[in-house]
């Protein structure tokens, strides 16, 4: 969106054409990357295309993300390509540091588990900006491939799969006269902790895939800033096959701030839960960055 977009108050009487310059799109209604790399929120995928490209173009963006726990730290970083505000590719990188942790499971201090994401959304109907007199939500459908490297602890102690696939559905509105952003998102998925617990039950038990229930709400203080939360539920396969409470598994949820500097650079902090993992609760701050063209 040019600077001189008159995008500062949204209310009641305001149309979409006051929003949307020629050919472009709303600042931040790509939204950011999703620690897997996908376009939305922090935990949460959207239905919306990352970046602002329009039908006619090709964007790239590229993004760094920090979470740090009160045992755990999590980089992660990556890059997407929005084609045609129609198609989403993406690939992300995950660096799961134990900081001491690592001692106490014999394991070394910092040591790390990593993963590689390569992603893929489709929007299959509905515009979340442009089509403000309808009811009917943006919907998309997203595929994680996610790759664990670690022989150690994912292959070598726990037995599981190191590889696995989610699938997703997502639907988001974007209500342009109340400043507000609704997304719900369903994943079907075999991963531990995102994946960083590999895949699957202890010995190839419990394979199936389970549904997680995701959502996000934002609300659009200005056409730069945003403010809002996420949840996201995630399965608990391994706390009775490991019969203790070690592995247990918790939802995760953040409260964030999302500012966009220009169409080129936003920063995005949080306060994040990621829910249990090993020792306890963990929470901490959450900090990103996205660079796109």
């Amino acid at each position: 969106m040019s600077a001189d977009a008159p995008v500062e108050v949204m209310d009641d009487t305001t149309s979409r054409r006051d929003f949307l310059p020629s050919g472009g799109r709303l600042l931040l209604t790509g939204g950011v990357s999703t620690i897997e790399g996908a376009g939305g929120g922090g935990l949460v995928p959207w239905a919306l295309i990352g970046g602002y490209g329009t039908r006619d173009q090709v964007g790239v963006s590229a993004y760094a993300t920090g979470v740090d726990t009160k045992d755990f730290t999590l980089a992660s970083y990556g890059a997407a390509f929005n084609i045609a505000n129609r198609v989403e590719l993406s690939v992300a990188r995950q660096n799961f540091n134990l900081r001491e942790v690592g001692n106490a499971l014999n394991l070394g201090n910092r040591y790390t588990i990593s993963q590689t994401i390569l992603g893929a959304k489709v929007r299959l109907f509905g515009d979340a900006i442009l089509e403000q007199d309808s009811l009917l939500p943006q919907v998309a459908v997203g595929v994680q491939y996610k790759i664990n490297d670690d022989e150690g602890v994912v292959e070598g102690a726990l037995g599981l799969e190191r590889e696995g696939v989610d699938i997703y559905a997502s639907a988001t509105k974007l209500i342009l006269s109340k400043s507000l952003l609704l997304n719900a998102t369903v994943r079907l998925t075999k991963a531990n902790q995102f994946g960083i617990l590999g895949f699957g039950g202890l010995g190839g038990q419990n394979q199936d895939y389970e549904a997680q229930f995701e959502g996000s709400v934002a609300y659009l203080l200005s056409r730069k800033f945003a403010v809002g939360g996420e949840y996201r539920t995630k399965s608990n396969r391994l706390e009775g096959a490991l019969g203790g409470t070690s592995f247990r598994e918790e939802d995760a949820w953040d409260i964030f701030a999302a500012y966009t500097l220009n169409r080129n650079v936003s920063l995005t902090v949080a306060y994040a839960r990621l829910g249990q993992i090993a020792l306890r609760r963990q929470d901490g701050a959450y900090a990103s960055i996205q660079i796109g063209f």
